[in-house]
């Protein structure tokens, strides 16, 4: 399943870029997290609460970033375990392109399922994916706005 979609923040890319590397930041607008932890500068390790239609279920993963271009782009990948109810794992690519003091973030996503969540069916998947795809963007946006940062 792929999800993009693009927003504009009110702040200059690299205090966008910054926020989107900041532990605490990250754990207020991930939806359901309950914990995230830095490994090293490219690896996170969350522990993230969901729910996709019926079924509820703590997920323990890892995520990679590669900042090898950032911070105009990076990217990340990650996998989570939910147990009895199967697995997660996606991709994203992030663009931050500056125009003049905002930046307009982009994103292309990739999402995979597997086990009981599987099962429950790719339209329900998809929409539980793009609805917590733009909480996650929205809670962003908000932090970004509340803390009026500034290059």
């Amino acid at each position: 399943m792929d999800l993009a979609d693009e927003i504009v923040i009110p702040a200059r890319r690299n205090a966008v870029y910054a926020s989107l590397n900041d532990i605490e930041i990250l754990k207020k607008c991930i939806p359901g997290c309950q914990k995230l932890v830095a490994k090293s500068e490219t690896e996170l390790a969350a522990t993230v609460v969901l729910k996709i239609g019926p079924i509820k279920a703590t997920f323990n993963g890892a995520v990679m970033l590669d900042q090898t271009r950032a911070p105009q782009f990076f990217s990340l990948s990650g996998q989570g375990d939910g147990g009895v109810a199967g697995f997660a794992k996606g991709e994203a690519d992030v663009e931050l392109a500056e125009d003049g003091s905002t930046t307009i973030l982009k994103y292309t996503a990739k999402a995979e399922t597997g086990g009981k969540i599987a099962q429950l069916g790719s339209r329900l998947i998809y929409s539980t994916a793009k609805k917590l795809s733009k909480q996650f963007f929205g809670n962003f946006e908000a932090e970004m706005v509340g803390d009026k940062m500034a290059d």
